[in-house]
């Protein structure tokens, strides 16, 4: 698990970097072509991830059910995000992390409610949850080099 936590890491380093490297104003744009913009990406992957590994663990998640129901799967941008929320998914991309990997430690996870995701793979446990999380990050990061070029 500790290259997991590594790559989650760099992940989220990376998605970090967008958030020093653009203004307020282009982490907000939405492309011609696209449901989303540079932020949703970066706070949706925050959120995707607690739902994976905490709620499907039966543990209480570390975000609000505010910005849950504003970055989910399924959803789309309905409002700039301000600066102040920014700030917060900035904190989050790195504090919620390193909490699952004491919470990890700790085995908080020990039970798990089997997911299947949107592409077919079948999460049943912890393991399974943080490997497709990497995935999903991954993909997420993928989507927003293509953003970055259009803002």
């Amino acid at each position: 698990m500790e290259s997991i936590f590594e790559v989650s890491k760099i992940q989220r380093n990376l998605a970090g970097q967008f958030m020093d490297h653009f203004t307020l104003e282009q982490l907000n744009a939405i492309p011609d072509g696209y449901r989303n913009n540079l932020i949703w990406n970066i706070a949706h992957m925050v959120v995707t991830q607690q739902l994976l590994v905490y709620k499907f663990a039966g543990v209480p998640i570390l975000v609000s059910d505010a910005l849950v129901e504003r970055y989910k799967k399924g959803t789309e941008v309905t409002a700039p995000a301000t600066a102040e929320e920014v700030a917060e998914i900035k904190s989050l991309l790195t504090s919620t992390l390193a909490q699952t990997e004491i919470d990890f430690a700790n085995g908080l996870f020990a039970n798990y409610d089997e997911y299947p995701t949107s592409t077919g793979f079948v999460i049943k446990d912890i393991a399974d949850a943080f490997s497709f999380n990497v995935f999903h990050e991954g993909m997420h990061i993928g989507i927003m080099m293509r953003l970055k070029k259009l803002v």
